[in-house]
């Protein structure tokens, strides 16, 4: 029996492919809304961060995100994603 290919993804914050289920997707619409995608189906370009603070700090002191949807992205959505992390930590 043939073995599914696992999709992957590079983290904006490490730079190191990984399967795209351990990743966290942020998107951003049509409208330039940027919003942090739970499910990983939402419509609009996505960008890959792992699990891990560290990965965020460096994609945060880079500005991977800004660069990666080419516009300025609010503070309150990086907030959000240090949440997720500390929530999935416990």
């Amino acid at each position: 029996m043939k073995q599914k290919k696992v999709p992957m993804r590079m983290c904006l914050g490490c730079r190191k492919p990984k399967p795209k289920k351990s990743l966290i997707r942020i998107v951003k619409n049509k409208e330039n809304e940027i919003s942090v995608d739970f499910t990983g189906r939402m419509h609009g370009r996505g960008a890959y961060i792992c699990r891990d603070k560290s990965c965020l700090e460096k994609a945060i002191k880079g500005r991977q995100l800004e660069r990666n949807f080419e516009m300025v992205i609010n503070p309150e959505i990086f907030d959000i994603l240090k949440k997720q992390m500390e929530e999935i930590g416990e």
